[in-house]
């Protein structure tokens, strides 16, 4: 598998705000949908439950300790479930988040695509903090839209490395 993140982040990490997105940029959001499109995405339960609906044309996985079923959606209840079921497969993957998943998947991506906003927001849920010395930093392209700053940077992990293996 190949793993990448994506998410739209401020100057402080600022990620979303009650279970929002902060930003509504129409590039940014053309931007996502680029990616995403015809690839499985990986999200927690409280970022399914933000969308306004199933995105179409991308395979949804959902990350939850629940015991739930939702249709045309699979649920996973673990990052090892995940990991088992995944791992080997040749598929491209993008965690759409929220900020736990990222945070625990990290150590697996293998790029990141940020759209780094320059502004601030007030927010209660933060991208994780990562050693950008361990990436390429290549910025895609810059924009603004309302007045905001903002550029599509993909972070590309330097060196091929050691997955975490599962056998605890």
């Amino acid at each position: 598998m190949k793993l990448n993140i994506i998410a739209a982040i401020g100057k402080n990490n600022e990620l979303g705000l009650d279970n929002k997105l902060i930003w509504h940029l129409k590039g940014d959001m053309k931007f996502f949908k680029e990616k995403t499109m015809y690839h499985t995405i990986i999200m927690g339960k409280n970022t399914f439950d933000s969308l306004p609906k199933i995105l179409p044309n991308r395979n949804h996985l959902v990350l939850t300790h629940q015991n739930i079923s939702i249709q045309n959606v699979q649920i996973l209840h673990s990052i090892k479930e995940f990991l088992d079921k995944y791992q080997c497969s040749n598929e491209e993957i993008y965690n759409i988040g929220g900020a736990s998943l990222y945070k625990e998947l990290l150590d697996y991506t293998d790029n990141l695509y940020l759209t780094e906003i320059d502004a601030t927001a007030k927010a209660d849920a933060y991208f994780p903090k990562f050693n950008k010395n361990d990436f390429e930093k290549i910025i895609l392209d810059e924009k603004e839209e309302k007045n905001i700053k903002y550029k599509h940077v993909l972070y590309k992990r330097r060196q091929k490395y050691e997955r975490k293996t599962n056998n605890h």
